[in-house]
C-alpha cells in the first residue's frame, strides 16, 4: 500500500550554479553539494530549461549525468550553463541512494535568479554563486 511506503525528505544535498574564475561570463558551473556527514550513491542528475523568451516557448535538451558515490561534505561538478541560458528556468532533478532508501528532489533556479544580488558563498567550492538546499 502507498501508506507504507515512507515519505523521506532531502536534507543537507545543494544545487550551486557558480560563475567560473576569471573567465568571461558566458560560462558557469554547476555543483553538486553534500553537506551529509555520509556519501551518497548512485547519484543520477537530470537538467533541462524552460519557459518563455520575448513570447515564444523555449525548451533545452534534457541531460543526465551519473555518479556512482558523491563523498561526505564534498561537491561534484554535474555540468556548464551557459549564462544566456538565465533567462529560462533551469531544473535539476537528484535522486540517490543513502542507508537503503532511494531519495529524490527537483531543484529550480526560476527565470532571473541567477544573478549577483543572489550570490552566496558555495561550501567546499570557495567561491559565491547562487545556491539552493
Amino acid at each position: 500500500m502507498i501508506k507504507d511506503i515512507p515519505q523521506l525528505k532531502v536534507e543537507d544535498v545543494a544545487i550551486a550554479i557558480v560563475p567560473r574564475d576569471g573567465e568571461d561570463d558566458e560560462l558557469w558551473d554547476a555543483f553538486l553539494v553534500n553537506l551529509k556527514e555520509v556519501p551518497i550513491a548512485n547519484v543520477l542528475i537530470s537538467s533541462n530549461g524552460y519557459g518563455e523568451v520575448s513570447g515564444e516557448k523555449r525548451k533545452t535538451t534534457t541531460l543526465r549525468h551519473f555518479f556512482e558515490e558523491i563523498g561526505p561534505l564534498t561537491c561534484t561538478l554535474i555540468e556548464p550553463i551557459q549564462s544566456k541560458l538565465f533567462s529560462l528556468n533551469n531544473e535539476y532533478w537528484v535522486s540517490f541512494v543513502m542507508n537503503g532508501h532511494m531519495y529524490d528532489k527537483k531543484y529550480v533556479f526560476v527565470s532571473g535568479s541567477i544573478q549577483p544580488s543572489y550570490f552566496t558563498t558555495v561550501p567546499f567550492v570557495g567561491r559565491k554563486g547562487v545556491m539552493i538546499r
